[in-house]
């Protein structure tokens, strides 16, 4: 499996999201490692993830990614990160593994409860094909970008780079789909029948409502009943809002807190 292992002191893995690819986070994995040490990996159907996806295992493969992510790295526990579908494979780790779980961060996450909607299922017919039409409607995404930057003309340039960094590398339509539909076979209730997760400290952070077109703010609320939330945009004030948490709960176990 191959790992990327930045930076010094207390451990955080992070997860990416659907496009399965971690160095579409680079930024945030960048500035993180400024104060901790990020471990991070690309999903396991990845072909740069050095583990393919055992088809008969499904969902479960990336949980499990998880813990093999940690035994190669020699840690026992560290503050479990997941962005949107990564926030999926966090929390079921987290159940599933509470006592390698010093706590837990849920970004822009899709919740348990999550159903593909109109636009998912049209683009889920035929992902190879409607990969152009999806690339198209990700303009959609240009009003959080400019919010988050200095003006128009940064907005501009973010949104330039962040469509660069997207596709070097690619995205795979087909198995964007196909993580989609692995979810249908999880079984989210048996995961979270168990109370010890919600004894985990936790940071929920969501984009501003009005603007996040991604994940809906009110399904990462759904984690609400199981932890607290609070709000962020930049990869600089991600990283202002993981370092405090997680280093405080390396001390503290059962803190807990909400920011916003």
């Amino acid at each position: 499996m191959n790992i990327i292992d930045k930076g010094d002191g207390t451990p955080v893995v992070v997860i990416p999201g659907i496009q399965g690819r971690w160095e579409w986070m680079k930024p945030a994995i960048e500035a993180l490692a400024g104060s901790c040490r990020v471990i991070t990996f690309s999903l396991a159907d990845e072909p740069s993830s050095g583990g393919p996806l055992d088809e008969n295992r499904g969902f479960d493969d990336y949980v499990d990614q998880v813990r093999d992510a940690l035994d190669a790295a020699g840690l026992h526990k560290a503050t479990i990160c997941g962005v949107s579908y990564g926030g999926l494979i966090a929390a079921a780790f987290a159940a599933r593994h509470p006592d390698r779980t010093s706590s837990i961060v849920l970004v822009s996450a899709l919740s348990p409860a999550w159903k593909p909607d109109v636009r998912v299922r049209f683009y889920l017919r035929a992902p190879r094909v409607l990969a152009p039409l999806f690339m198209l409607a990700s303009v959609r995404m240009y009003r959080e970008i400019a919010a988050a930057s200095d003006g128009v003309a940064a907005g501009v340039v973010a949104a330039v780079r962040l469509a660069w960094r997207c596709s070097t590398p690619m995205f795979s339509p087909y198995r964007m789909a196909r993580r989609v539909r692995l979810l249908e076979a999880f079984d989210f209730a048996a995961a979270f029948s168990s109370t010890t997760a919600s004894q985990t400290p936790a940071l929920i952070i969501t984009g501003e409502p009005t603007l996040d077109r991604v994940v809906p703010v009110s399904i990462t609320h759904e984690y609400l009943r199981w932890w607290p939330g609070a709000p962020m945009t930049r990869p600089i004030d991600f990283a202002e809002l993981v370092v405090p948490f997680a280093l405080g709960a390396d001390h503290e176990r059962h803190a807990w807190r909400r920011v916003g």
